[in-house]
């Protein structure tokens, strides 16, 4: 049962970020549109359209982008097993208890990568005049402010996500730090600015310089798809 589902490190080492040829995205996007017979399953995005960016070179991004489609793939392969463990009526099971355990970090995984390339591509800076420029200074009060904390908290020690929240009950904006995909998301959070800040999102090009990454992120960051996931808070 466990071995159907790739760990973190198996992929990284299988998709070369860890020195292995990369596995073929356009292969592991049909396995993932075929995987759920008669059934719904989540597709792998395509985000080619960042290839090219400044600041990321191709090699990290194919890689980046390789990572992704296996926890597509594995959030499919673990609602099928899930699926088939309730029809057999294998709920009390260990494989069912730790599958759902895991489901969480399989579907975040997919879920925060495609809002961090969907904030990605941009090539202008934020609108002074907009709603989220104008929410960042109610929150922080500054634009300044803002940027000044959510960059030092993408430079903490450790690896994980840098998220900027809006609490979709009074709409204010939070910038808050995740270890891992599927502990310590705030209740009531709407991800606004998503930054990996795992190794594979900076280490090919820029090694330990993590600074220099992060200003990268911020030449590239789409402020219009940030700013339409606003519509969702009440206030």
């Amino acid at each position: 049962m466990t071995s159907l589902l790739l760990t973190r490190r198996q992929f990284l080492y299988a998709s070369g970020i860890l020195g292995i040829a990369s596995f073929s995205l356009k292969a592991k996007t049909s396995i993932a549109n075929t995987l759920r017979k008669g059934k719904m399953a989540y597709n792998a995005k395509d985000y080619n359209r960042l290839l090219g960016m400044e600041g990321f070179s191709d090699t990290l991004l194919k890689n980046h982008f390789t990572l992704y489609q296996g926890y597509v793939t594995n959030t499919n392969k673990s609602m099928d097993l899930l699926d088939q463990l309730l029809k057999e009526g294998k709920t009390g099971t260990p494989e069912y208890a730790e599958l759902k355990r895991r489901f969480g970090w399989e579907f975040n995984g997919m879920r925060l990568h495609e809002y961090y390339f969907e904030n990605l591509g941009g090539k202008k800076g934020i609108h002074k005049t907009g709603k989220l420029y104008q929410k960042l200074a109610q929150s922080f009060g500054s634009y300044e402010a803002w940027e000044k904390d959510f960059k030092a908290t993408g430079a903490m020690r450790g690896i994980g996500w840098t998220i900027l929240y809006q609490d979709i009950l009074d709409g204010r904006l939070i910038n808050f730090w995740i270890n891992e995909h599927d502990m310590g998301h705030l209740s009531g959070g709407m991800p606004i600015l998503i930054m990996d800040v795992f190794e594979h999102a900076f280490m090919i090009d820029y090694g330990l310089k993590r600074a220099d990454y992060i200003e990268a992120f911020f030449r590239n960051i789409n402020w219009e798809e940030a700013e339409k996931r606003l519509l969702l808070h009440k206030g």
